[in-house]
């Protein structure tokens, strides 16, 4: 929010405008100062604008696949779009990473949640080519993924297993589900699930029960008895997981290196991220205006809503003025 600077923003509009309109006052701006979040109207999740996480590392597709920003991958996975979207993200991590780190530590846990992050995001920049994306969704469904994967991979070692499969697999659905609401990315969500589901094979498995009581065992066992530390179907997944982990990342980097775009041939696949209904539009929010110039007077057309508004500008060069304008045209 430092970097978003709001008050100044807002402060560069009111003075393009020259009382053509009034620009949206900044949220909670005597509190906050600098750190005053956007008008509501503008972020509903309580945030920067979009140019903002644009500038600290917002994924975009055409800057990763034309300009090689590929750092965009990782940092979009930090970056979150408002206060109530970190909270959502940070009590979902709460709630499933606590459990996994204490059962396997940071470090494999940590690298599972970052691959996974990028898994999600590759996926989101091949699909949702048009769209800014950031949060960790992508990689909080990756540790919903692993959870499932070593529960399979670790199957001899649990009780009431099919309670505890039918169990994991209606909150995978359910959260999966979510992600048909307008403006989620749910992309990020499968991409994050997928690459989770086959790192849980690699990273997360335990050894047998057999070899843990014979590595304790303070008598040994006899000759011609020793256990292995794996059973032979772990290390069979593992190996599949592995090849498919490696095949996936290098043909979506390669894919989108080269500006292919899915979406174009798969003409059902927006439907995994969206699904309109009579109740909402998948279509990308309309603040989008068509603006023409005479001299000093500006006239701008709300491509969504129709609306069109004539003001005298002072500075027709001010971006963040004539975003101001038509946003309050669209809302």
């Amino acid at each position: 929010m430092y970097v978003n600077d709001c008050p100044a923003h807002a402060a560069a509009a009111d003075a393009a405008l020259g009382g053509a309109a009034e620009a949206p006052g900044c949220l909670l701006q005597s509190d906050l100062g600098r750190f005053a979040f956007q008008p509501y109207r503008e972020n509903p999740l309580i945030g920067p604008t979009s140019a903002t996480l644009l500038e600290m590392g917002a994924l975009e597709t055409s800057k990763v696949a034309k300009d090689h920003e590929w750092w965009r991958l990782i940092t979009c996975i930090w970056l979150h779009a408002g206060v109530i979207h970190i909270l959502a993200n940070m009590l979902s991590l709460l709630l499933i990473g606590m459990r996994l780190e204490r059962e396997f530590g940071f470090l494999r846990i940590g690298t599972l949640y970052v691959i996974s992050g990028v898994g999600g995001s590759l996926l989101s920049a091949l699909f949702m080519a048009s769209n800014i994306s950031v949060g960790a969704s992508g990689a909080l469904f990756g540790l919903l993924g692993s959870m499932l994967s070593e529960l399979i991979t670790n199957w001899t070692i649990y009780e009431n297993k099919c309670a505890a499969l039918l169990t994991l697999v209606l909150i995978i659905a359910l959260n999966l589900a979510v992600g048909i609401l307008p403006h989620v990315d749910n992309f990020a969500h499968i991409g994050g699930f997928v690459s989770g589901f086959f790192l849980g094979f690699v990273l997360l498995m335990r050894p047998q029960f057999a070899y843990i009581n014979q590595k304790n065992s303070p008598l040994g066992l006899p000759p011609g008895t020793a256990k292995c530390k794996y059973k032979t179907y772990q290390i069979i997944l593992l190996v599949i997981s592995l090849v498919i982990l490696i095949c996936g990342f290098v043909v979506g980097f390669v894919l989108l290196m080269k500006g292919f775009n899915p979406s174009e041939q798969c003409s059902w696949c927006h439907y995994l991220s969206c699904v309109p209904t009579s109740k909402w539009s998948c279509k990308a929010p309309g603040n989008y205006c068509v603006s023409s110039q005479l001299g000093d007077q500006l006239n701008l057309t709300c491509q969504s809503t129709g609306k069109s508004g004539t003001y005298v500008i002072n500075n027709p060069s001010n971006a963040e003025a004539l975003n101001h304008l038509c946003l309050g045209l669209c809302s």
